[in-house]
């Protein structure tokens, strides 16, 4: 039996009579626990056991499993607590509005429409329950404004709590877990990162007791394969002969042949292989999928890290006719497509393509991407949960929590575009991507298969694929409307202090520590160096530095060689002059070991310039987070938002109130603009033009609209206004050696001036250049802004925003699948 097979074997055998007897006599003490369990088809893995045991105990878990292990039991069994009690509420948290719909749908399932609520910004759906779904940022909103839906809370579900990694949202998670009250329990999931312990660490440090548990084990085995033409080469040695994670022989051999096993008695050159072969050219995607079904590896996800490449996939497959569905799941696709798009006009359906994504969906083909309209989207996620569609080519959006696992996950590219270059993926993508193969109770095992490419090297691959985790960093950082809200809750010292127990700040002083046992080293060398260089005759330090600073000159004084540098010059011979008269009446100059001495004053210098560099790192970031939120009040202060009082205390002014109520990256534009009246022109279609600029995000330089391209009327003065106010602020920023912010980007006003003013969804497309989902996605985020606007705005602007908001929120962008 091969190890692998071993391995196998032993995880189907499941625990040992011991194991099973204690955690028998564990569940004994634990009534609900046992209750819970009762209401399973499944047994409980040792790690979920674990979490769950310390939830019925009263203690906070963070659990770190991989992709499918079955995390969100722990989640389900603090829901199933928090039912126990007449009145307890538990918040389960999300990262993205498609996971808050999934969870919501699940959970009324489970519970009932009356117990279960939804809250994601644009979606408000009984609030009061018992049981509320909501995105992060909801939480973190409801937390500033003390709201009264807090009330009876006891438990907090944070799925995903990787994502405080985020470069954009992630400080929303520390935000959440630093002012949660104390006494609520925190629920952390979390994909297996490598320094789960760490993150653990500050969890205890700010929540309290919290038990960290970590789960290595995929609940279904993955296969590693790498395809070559047609064949299937597994990536490691499975033969029981060689050590675990050894590169299959039979894959380096096919390497060096360039992909294909060269005739014996034949010499042949990898590059003249690799074209004759066809190497250099895209493989058959049908051919691919035919053999993947002949082997029984469908349903497959294939990862193409781009979403023209998914669509086109799919058209590749439709021309080829293939057709992986019956005439009865045909017929149930339709229907499904049909009830979930019925509420979507006519003529809108013809723009978004509906009847070939309809033919590719009928033949059990579909791609998944963030240009997609959501609607779609949500059809393709529910066909391929109830097995009717066969193969899904998806961008990497799908590998982050969204529940469609497939039996086998191929990766056409080791490598993507990251907004500046190619790159290649990190362990941590590959985990998140192959984690997708292999479906708990219905797979054996799962499969992961790389498609071959010219100078693949399969050790890189070997390596990448038995790397398992990643680091948690964290991405916090103050901004404007935390500084108010945290300033209006604890004044400014204790603010100070609350933001020194971010993760951020906990991370930077564990550096620290290791730089200043860094530090200390050097001290301890540096002054073994100096006991080295001592010379009887006089200070040698003194006498290095006079070297030291010759050299120097006289290197200088090497490189002056241009016609209008004859003055400096002749300045440098005489300081020349001088450093060589110094240097030879020094004591140590006469000193016979000089020479010696002076090898050891330059080991010296070296090590005192690293010294002083790390020393300095270790200023940079002891306080860090807090120096950073020094200067935003700093800012806010001259700015009057905040104001200090007879008695020394900074508080808010009205307008650092109103500061409050805008979350967003550009937080404080939005604020002095409204308080500055620049928008008090401006009509509906003109606000919501405004508020698209203010949140929209351009692809690589494709921000900034042409004046022709821009909205007519009161936008234009108003968009010069705000651009200056912009400018104005940003060199403030700079001033305050904060990082500043990027210009407005313009490129979608006019677009959404006319969708608001009732513009054809056609029209209004071809005009953004954008895909449906793109559009949906920065429609709704307009739409958020222009909520925070219509209850922070004086008199007639709020009553804009309200006007602008109805008027964007209507088609494609107001349909939801759960409302």
């Amino acid at each position: 039996m091969t190890d692998r097979a071993g391995e196998r074997a032993a995880s189907e055998a499941g625990p040992s009579h011991a194991e099973r007897y204690a955690a028998q006599r564990a569940l004994q003490r634990l009534p609900r626990l046992r209750a819970f369990r009762d209401t399973l088809s499944i047994e409980l893995d040792p790690f979920q056991q674990a979490a769950c045991a310390a939830l019925e105990q009263g203690r906070s878990v963070l659990v770190a499993a991989p992709t499918g292990a079955g995390k969100t039991i722990v989640a389900e069994f603090a829901v199933f607590l928090a039912m126990f009690e007449p009145t307890t509420k538990i918040f389960y948290t999300a990262p993205m509005k498609a996971l808050s719909n999934q969870k919501y749908s699940e959970l009324v399932a489970q519970y009932g429409p009356s117990e279960v609520g939804l809250l994601t910004g644009d979606t408000n759906i009984n609030a009061r329950a018992r049981i509320v779904v909501m995105t992060t940022e909801v939480l973190r909103n409801m937390l500033y404004a003390d709201s009264d839906l807090l009330t009876d809370l006891a438990y907090v579900v944070m799925d995903e709590v990787h994502y405080l990694a985020d470069r954009f949202r992630g400080a929303v998670w520390e935000e959440v877990i630093i002012h949660l009250p104390e006494h609520v329990r925190l629920i952390s999931l979390s994909a297996t990162v490598s320094n789960a312990e760490e993150f653990g660490d500050w969890l205890q440090a700010v929540r309290g007791d919290t038990d960290v548990i970590v789960s290595e084990t995929r609940p279904v085995p993955l296969e590693q394969h790498v395809l070559v033409r047609s064949k299937l080469v597994d990536l490691f040695d499975s033969s029981g002969k060689a050590a675990t994670n050894r590169v299959n022989p039979e894959l380096v051999q096919l390497a060096r042949a360039g992909g294909h096993t060269p005739h014996k008695g034949r010499q042949h050159h990898p590059r003249r292989w690799e074209k004759r072969a066809g190497f250099e050219q895209r493989a058959d995607r049908a051919e691919i999928v035919g053999m993947l079904g002949a082997r029984n590896l469908l349903p497959a996800i294939f990862f193409i890290f781009s979403r023209a490449g998914c669509d086109q996939a799919v058209r590749q497959l439709v021309r080829a006719g293939v057709r992986l569905t019956d005439a009865a799941e045909r017929e149930e696709i339709r229907q499904i497509v049909e009830e979930r798009c019925r509420t979507l006009r006519d003529d809108d359906l013809a723009v978004l393509g509906y009847w070939e994504w309809l033919d590719g969906l009928q033949r059990g083909v579909a791609a998944h991407h963030a240009g997609l309209l959501p609607a779609f989207k949500e059809v393709v996620e529910e066909l391929f949960q109830k097995k009717l569609l066969r193969v899904v080519f998806a961008t990497e959006t799908l590998a982050l929590g969204i529940n469609m696992p497939a039996r086998t996950v191929v990766l056409e590219k080791l490598e993507k575009f990251n907004g500046e270059a190619r790159v290649p993926i990190t362990p941590g993508e590959y985990t998140q991507l192959t984690g997708r193969a292999g479906r708990r109770g219905i797979d054996v095992e799962g499969h992961s298969v790389i498609q071959w490419t010219p100078g693949l090297d399969p050790q890189a691959v070997a390596s990448l694929a038995s790397r398992r985790t990643y680091p948690l960093n964290s991405s916090f950082r103050p901004t404007y409307n935390m500084a108010v809200n945290l300033i209006e809750q604890f004044g400014r010292q204790r603010t100070r202090e609350v933001l020194e127990s971010s993760f951020a700040q906990f991370q930077a002083d564990r550096a620290v520590v290791d730089l200043a046992r860094t530090v200390r080293k050097n001290q301890e060398a540096l002054e073994g160096y100096a006991r080295a260089m001592t010379c009887h005759l006089g200070d040698y330090t003194e006498y290095a530095a006079l070297r030291r600073e010759l050299n120097d000159l006289e290197r200088g004084t090497k490189r002056a060689g241009e016609p209008g540098e004859k003055a400096d010059k002749l300045r440098r011979q005489k300081q020349l002059e001088g450093l060589r008269s110094r240097m030879r009446k020094h004591p140590c100059h006469g000193c016979a070991d000089r020479e010696a001495h002076a090898r050891w004053a330059e080991r010296w210098w070296r090590l005192k310039r690293e010294t002083d560099k790390v020393s300095r790192q270790i200023t940079g970031r002891t306080g860090a987070v807090a120096a950073v939120f020094d200067r935003i009040t700093e800012i806010l202060t001259t700015l009057d938002y905040l104001r200090t009082d007879e008695h020394g205390r900074l508080g808010l002014t009205p307008e650092g109130r109103a500061l409050r109520r805008i979350y967003g990256e550009r937080d404080l534009l939005v604020a002095e603009s409204l308080r500055q009246g620049l928008w008090n022109d401006l009509d509906a279609p003109g606000l919501a033009a405004m508020a698209s600029a203010i949140v929209y995000e351009a692809r690589r330089d494709d921000g900034q609209a042409p004046e022709y391209a821009l909205p007519r009327g009161a936008f234009r003065p108003a968009l010069e206004r705000t651009q200056e106010l912009w400018a104005r602020l940003d060199d403030l920023e700079r001033e305050h050696r904060l990082p500043g912010s990027e210009p407005l980007a313009t490129t979608l006003a006019l677009p959404m001036q006319r969708w608001a003013s009732g513009g054809s969804l056609d029209a209004v497309l071809r005009d953004a250049d954008l895909a449906a989902g793109d559009f949906v996605r920065w429609t709704k985020q307009t739409i958020d802004l222009l909520d925070q606007i219509s209850l922070v705005a004086d008199g007639p602007v709020g009553r804009t925003a309200r006007s602008a908001l109805d008027a964007i929120r209507r088609g494609i962008v107001a349909y939801s699948s759960v409302a």
